[in-house]
């Protein structure tokens, strides 16, 4: 396994200097998933939530935090984003 390069000599975390860094092409996938009872998956497909559209809001909050991961992540340079897309399924009735 390669050494770290975000440490430095005496162990203290550092922001890596990537200047000379070639560009290149990245892809990242993010996958999570959220567990609720029957009753409330109920209440959110059907829309009935007193919040709204909670899929809707869920969907704009994954775009808004991949715009954000260089705050959210310590040590994260910002990178510039091209796409985003945020699929919701669910796995069980």
């Amino acid at each position: 396994m390669s050494e770290l390069t975000h440490f430095d000599s005496r162990g203290a975390a550092r922001m890596v200097d990537v200047g000379d860094k070639p560009v290149t092409q990245r892809i990242a996938v993010a996958e999570g998933w959220i567990e609720m009872a029957p009753q409330t998956w109920a209440l959110v497909r059907s829309g009935g939530h007193k919040k709204g559209d909670v899929l809707g809001i869920a969907r704009i909050a994954g775009i808004m935090a991949a715009k954000r991961t260089s705050e959210l992540i310590p040590l994260c340079h910002p990178l510039m984003l091209t796409r985003v897309e945020v699929d919701l399924d669910s796995t069980a009735e």
